[in-house]
């Protein structure tokens, strides 16, 4: 059967499912702590209007059939409960059906919750954990070899993630033909993290080198991994190096750390195992009969679905992050297309005066991971997912990103409602809700070296005027 199993990759399958598994233990968790405020029943964008309103075919969900916070958090914890079973190794402790099983209920789990997420989901990585959900059901467990089929379709998720992003890319702003790109995305990106002032205070002619470099990675790089070995290994740990560069550099929940796992799946062990002190692998039955038939099923399914994608990726109007059919089997990828020159944040501030003056104090609300307080080193968060704070970056961009769900959000301040305020970092007004909310939209920029020595700020902000007047509580 070696035209089906290849013993070569056990490990890399070990790693990439034990990853998975935590990953989706770390997508659960994030569902768990902040649906009710986003989706709940009492949320920005409710549930249940939802699925009043959409049809089960455009959204399949077991939501659909019910839905309470209750229950979704039953299903968020759920998931979170076997995502930690399958990290600790469940699924290599039960027979190939049952393994299958198990990664099956955890993609539906998730499947569900995305189906009904609304603006509040629509991230690359949320596609992108369940693209790799889906084809782990079908990579089996350590009573097989891993199936070479699926191993391949593995690679060509890798490919169109890293393939689409680098074509957008190119099709896209000028900035990445010209290399300077990078002059301006270290600082405008969506959730900067603690080392994203140092990449940002980089030499130019340095920027320039990482632009260029990451075209390479992108466009060229991701080619390698259909070679034969070694190249093809050699491919992949380009692809890891990069991703942890990108690691370092922000916030982007778990998208990089899915990208190494998806890398490691195409290394083979036995070159590994030249290099390091591997173990060998362990011996495997031959792969039952059905297995073969449902593996072979899921690569012809894989192999039309793909259709789509490619034909996006070779359009001229390609578009970023789009999933053809509802389970969100096989998508097209890609980021930052463009690049913003300058940094706006949405600051939220509140008062306890019934009547506003000039005199008015007003406090500002600290979120958890966008920028706020000048002074407040920007944290690293990923790969958990803050959602509210990724949606105030696109908000800050334009109001209209925000029409679906700000002024839901600004109604829920006003009410020191518990669950939206687990949200953020600061509450200014613990003992009694504020009697009314403004919002002004604020240029932020890094310091400089002199500017942080004098002030101790890692941004300098400058006001540009209100995002929203002031409002109260309707009576």
């Amino acid at each position: 059967m070696e035209w089906f199993t290849d013993d070569g990759y056990w490990l890399g399958r070990l790693i990439f499912q034990r990853g998975l598994a935590a990953l989706y233990l770390v997508a659960f968790l994030s569902s768990a702590n902040q649906f009710r405020a986003l989706i709940g029943e009492r949320g920005m964008q409710p549930v249940p209007r939802f699925v009043a309103a959409v049809p089960f075919r455009r959204s399949p969900s077991i939501f659909h059939l019910h839905y309470s916070d209750r229950f979704f958090a039953i299903v968020a914890w759920t998931g979170v409960a076997l995502s930690a079973a399958l990290v600790a190794g469940a699924a290599d402790r039960v027979p190939l059906w049952a393994s299958m099983l198990l990664w099956a209920l955890l993609w539906a789990l998730y499947v569900s919750i995305v189906n009904v997420g609304q603006t509040w989901y629509a991230f690359m990585w949320e596609s992108l954990l369940l693209e790799a959900g889906f084809l782990a059901i079908f990579l089996g467990n350590e009573h097989t070899a891993p199936p070479v089929l699926v191993l391949w379709m593995l690679r060509w998720l890798l490919f169109r993630l890293e393939f689409g992003a680098g074509m957008i890319k190119m099709r896209g702003d000028p900035c990445w033909r010209d290399l300077t790109c990078l002059y301006y995305h270290h600082e405008t990106q969506p959730m900067p993290g603690p080392l994203s002032r140092l990449f940002h205070r980089l030499p130019r002619p340095l920027h320039r080198a990482e632009t260029a470099a990451n075209h390479c990675a992108q466009l060229v790089v991701p080619v390698v991994l259909f070679a034969p070995q070694p190249a093809a290994s050699a491919a992949a740990g380009v692809i890891v190096v990069t991703q942890l560069w990108l690691v370092a550099s922000g916030n982007f929940a778990w998208l990089n750390w899915l990208a190494m796992l998806l890398a490691l799946t195409a290394v083979d062990g036995a070159l590994a195992a030249a290099v390091l002190p591997l173990p060998g692998p362990p011996a495997f039955a031959a792969p039952p009969a059905w297995y073969q038939g449902i593996v072979l099923a899921v690569t012809v399914v894989v192999a039309l679905l793909s259709y789509w994608p490619v034909r996006n990726l070779l359009s001229r109007q390609q578009v970023m992050n789009t999933s053809f059919n509802p389970l969100h089997l096989v998508n097209t990828y890609g980021a930052f297309g463009s690049v913003g020159r300058i940094r706006h944040e949405v600051v939220i501030e509140g008062t306890d005066e019934q009547e506003i003056t000039d005199e008015t104090v007003w406090k500002e609300y600290g979120f958890k991971g966008k920028p706020g307080d000048p002074r407040r080193l920007p944290p690293q968060v990923a790969p958990y997912h803050l959602r509210l704070d990724w949606l105030m970056w696109f908000a800050a961009i334009s109001p209209g990103y925000a029409r679906p769900w700000f002024g839901a959000f600004v109604g829920l301040l006003l009410e020191n409602d518990r669950a939206t305020l687990k949200l953020l970092r600061d509450n200014p007004f613990p003992a009694s809700p504020p009697a009314c909310i403004r919002a002004r939209l604020y240029r932020y920029a890094f310091t400089d070296r002199s500017e942080r020595r004098r002030t101790r700020a890692r941004w300098h902000r400058t006001l540009l005027g209100d995002f929203l007047p002031p409002v109260t509580k309707a009576r």
